[in-house]
């Protein structure tokens, strides 16, 4: 089906060398993805060409503009382009310097399997510094076998990898994306400077110039993540939480304690919705009361914003071209569609997840109630007014089942007056959303109505794998998890479900931690949790067309953000292979990953290769100039 590689590697060789000679690229682990990347995708590339030599679908924009600046010639714009000439830019600077500027459709094409590599280099890197937790980064040959093969996977996603050999933005638009994430971590780790705030806002609008959503990711996510990262380290004095027996008196001491930097912000595995209404609520707080910290910290991405502004008012609009079919408007049934498609592609990480659910189910269904619920013993505390038992009472016990009604309420509701169906989406049969619409959505409302028991089963399970293992309560903490505690600070009672084990008294302020041991099962905070369903949400909501492409970054981003899934300890004789060291360093959910998206790409490309077809009017005529049409993301 494939066609060996035919091609001198040498440029994509200089490149890879360079890099070692930075800090993304070291030893083995890179060269041998690239090697890797080399025997196997080069064939898909070559294959590609030899069957499609043409340009194909969007490639009928994006290969001539990027021909043309080939050319020098700069003057020169199709209005049917909407994204901005970041990657025509980009393969007229690697054409001069390794192509002698002969930019054909085989050399344009296979910039991009140098791309899906580079991706894999960056994401590695970028998984190891957030495993880190605030550290400096260790040599990449001591990275995690967590954070290498996290690295992998995302290179190897499905909607991603299949464009490594088609000329299309999404390769490139990712891979800035993730290089100016890396930047970020670093101003974590090392701090700022005014060289670095400079470099963050180039790194920030080379990714406006790949594509213009990607402001949401560099400016609200990043921009939010420093923003956090600035009032973590506000160092408020520990103060003793005082007698709080009135509403007002609770409301007044946290909005104080939020005021200087004592937020709610723990870890995402014992968070709730009801932390995560106060964490977003501390934060705003810490925020608008810090000011002069905050900016000091953000103005690069404030400057990001202002370049975007700045070209959004001077083209008059978002998009460059073909503006009437991309007209922006809310379409939140996006946000529904998000979480079955992170299930199908991460189905083999969300294993757990599923078996914890129906285990859960289970004991609820089988688990009778015996004993009588304890009296609570007398207190010597003052007595609580009535509205602050109300509400103590309302969030201890209500809102977290008012907020799963809610969600599925709101989710039908989206259904019935919100889902938009793109013309575009019909009227073109090579893509396969073409068919899950057509086969789910448009069969009839009572089908819609029915997924939506789908989209919050999907919802629960890749926001409890992004929660990742929660251990039991008798398991002692970590060392160093003690720092971890610092941000857990609500102003009303919590659930004993949702506290940590062997945790007295979350209402002291402390300096926020400096250091943590390394560990890729760590999981995100519910700050960053927040911010990257935010994001996720804003690049979504304004786009009308459902595209799988669309969902590249939110799925990258959510999948760097997921701790890894530690592999038990097993008695069974036939599974005593899974103790052994070697076995017990590798997460093997995140093996069955890569076999999982191994065999998508691979049938993918089949389909892609094999089936071609043309179009045909009702009259048996041949359309479209008899061109051969393929079935793609």
């Amino acid at each position: 089906m494939f066609n060996l590689p035919v091609d001198s590697p040498v440029p994509e060789t200089a490149i890879l060398g360079l890099l070692q000679g930075w800090r993304f690229l070291s030893g083995r682990s890179g060269w041998g993805f690239y090697l890797l990347a080399w025997f196997i995708g080069s064939p898909w590339l070559n294959t590609v060409t030899s069957k499609v030599s043409a340009p194909y679908l969007d490639e009928v924009f994006h290969i001539p503009q990027a021909q043309a600046y080939c050319e020098g010639k700069f003057g020169v714009w199709d209005d049917k382009i909407t994204t901005p000439p970041g990657l025509y830019l980009l393969a007229a600077v690697y054409h001069k310097v390794f192509r002698n500027s002969v930019c054909s459709v085989y050399s344009l094409r296979r910039m991009n399997l140098l791309g899906v590599v580079l991706i894999h280099l960056v994401a590695s890197s970028c998984r190891q510094r957030i495993e880190g937790r605030g550290r400096a980064r260790t040599p990449f040959s001591a990275a995690s076998p967590y954070s290498y093969h996290t690295g992998v996977n995302i290179a190897l996603f499905p909607v991603l990898y299949f464009f490594s050999a088609l000329f299309y933005t999404d390769v490139y638009s990712a891979l800035f994306v993730l290089l100016a994430y890396e930047n970020h971590l670093v101003r974590l780790s090392s701090g700022t400077n005014i060289i670095n705030d400079v470099w963050t806002v180039l790194l920030g609008a080379s990714t406006l110039l790949m594509r213009q959503t990607n402001v949401f990711w560099v400016v609200v996510y990043m921009g939010g993540l420093e923003a956090v990262h600035a009032i973590r380290h506000l160092k408020p004095a520990a103060v003793k939480t005082p007698e709080l027996t009135t509403l007002w008196s609770v409301v007044k001491f946290y909005a104080g304690r939020y005021s200087v930097g004592d937020i709610h912000d723990p870890p995402l595995t014992v968070s709730y919705p009801d932390d995560w209404l106060f964490c977003g609520v501390s934060i705003v707080i810490a925020a608008v009361c810090n000011p002069v910290r905050v900016i000091k910290q953000i103005w690069p991405y404030i400057g990001v914003a202002a370049i975007f502004a700045g070209a959004v008012a001077w083209n008059g609009g978002v998009v460059l071209g073909d503006k009437s079919n991309h007209v922006a408007t809310i379409h939140l049934a996006q946000m529904l569609y998000l979480w079955p498609l992170f299930a199908f592609f991460s189905a083999p990480l969300l294993i757990p997840s599923f078996i914890d659910l129906v285990y859960n189910i289970y004991l609820s269904l089988t688990t009778k109630k015996t004993q009588p619920t304890p009296t609570p013993a007398p207190s010597s505390s003052p007595a609580k007014s009535t509205p602050l038992k109300t509400i103590d009472f309302l969030i201890r016990n209500l809102f977290y089942p008012v907020f799963l009604l809610s969600s599925a309420a709101l989710a039908l509701a989206i259904v019935r007056y919100n889902t938009i169906v793109h013309p575009f989406t019909l009227a073109d049969n090579r893509h396969y959303m073409f068919y899950v619409f057509r086969y789910t959505i448009l069969r009839s409302l009572a089908v819609r109505y029915s997924l939506v028991g789908g989209y919050v089963l999907s919802a629960y399970l890749v926001w409890s794998r992004l929660a990742g293992c929660r251990p039991p309560p008798t398991t002692p903490e970590p060392e160093g998890q003690e720092r971890e505690r610092i941000y857990i600070n609500r102003p009303f009672a919590a659930s004993t479900s949702t506290t940590p084990a062997g945790r007295s008294d979350y209402k002291t302020a402390a300096e926020p931690r400096t250091a943590l041991s390394p560990s890729p099962t760590t999981p995100p905070s519910t700050s960053t949790a927040l911010l990257w369903l935010l994001t996720t949400a804003l690049s979504l909501v304004s786009a009308p067309l459902v595209e799988p492409r669309y969902f590249i970054l939110p799925w990258v981003f959510w999948r760097l953000l997921v701790p890894a899934w530690p592999t038990p300890n097993v008695a069974v004789p036939l599974l005593r292979w899974l103790n052994q060291p070697l076995v017990q360093k590798f997460d093997l959910l995140v093996a069955l990953e890569t076999v999982w998206f191994v065999g998508i790409n691979l049938a993918t490309m089949w389909v892609f290769l094999s089936y071609p077809y043309q179009w045909k009017g009702v009259d048996g005529k041949v359309m479209d100039e008899a061109r051969w049409q393929r079935f793609m993301w």
